[in-house]
């Protein structure tokens, strides 16, 4: 069994409200365009390739997304390193969405949720929107105060970003 450290897990899916007493984020980046373009972007973010492309970010082998599957995410560089394990919560792939969100478990810095969906709309944009509920879990994060909130909100806009980037290359490649 799971020990999330945090009782409102699944707050992150698709519908349900953020829960109060957490630091909130909403990022959302248009990431391509049109069928095409959302079925590499699901394919990229269920395979943890949006998490392996991006700078900085480290992520232990995991097989694809799916819930209960277990991840350990570090960002930083050398003594600046922060590590924190996860287990997915939710997991979702439809004909106009797919992501997951995962969950801290002990240990992590934080305490809380993340979620990562792609969407298809009705216009053909593809859109990536980071949602997250969290609070500082340890000394260093919470030392950190105000600018905990910054940092995620770089990673989450780092997200699209790279998403971005990498269905462009699969675009290129279906050229």
């Amino acid at each position: 069994m799971t020990t999330f450290t945090y009782p409102e897990v699944g707050a992150t899916a698709p519908g349900a409200a953020l829960p109060v007493g957490y630091n909130h984020l909403r990022v959302s980046t248009c990431v391509g365009h049109g069928r095409a373009d959302f079925e590499a972007a699901a394919d990229v973010l269920l395979s943890w390739g949006m998490h392996r492309a991006m700078p900085g970010v480290r992520v232990t082998d995991a097989p694809p997304v799916a819930p209960g599957v277990t991840v350990t995410v570090s960002l930083g560089a050398g003594p600046l390193r922060v590590s924190g394990t996860c287990a997915v919560v939710w997991a979702v792939r439809e004909a106009d969405r797919a992501g997951f969100a995962y969950g801290t478990l002990p240990g992590h810095p934080e305490r809380g949720e993340e979620a990562f969906l792609v969407t298809l709309d009705d216009g053909g944009a593809v859109r990536l929107t980071v949602t997250a509920f969290s609070r500082p879990a340890v000394w260093f994060t919470r030392a950190a105060g105000p600018l905990v909130p910054v940092v995620q909100r770089a990673y989450a806009v780092n997200c699209g970003r790279t998403l971005r980037a990498e269905v462009a290359r699969r675009a290129r490649g279906r050229r």
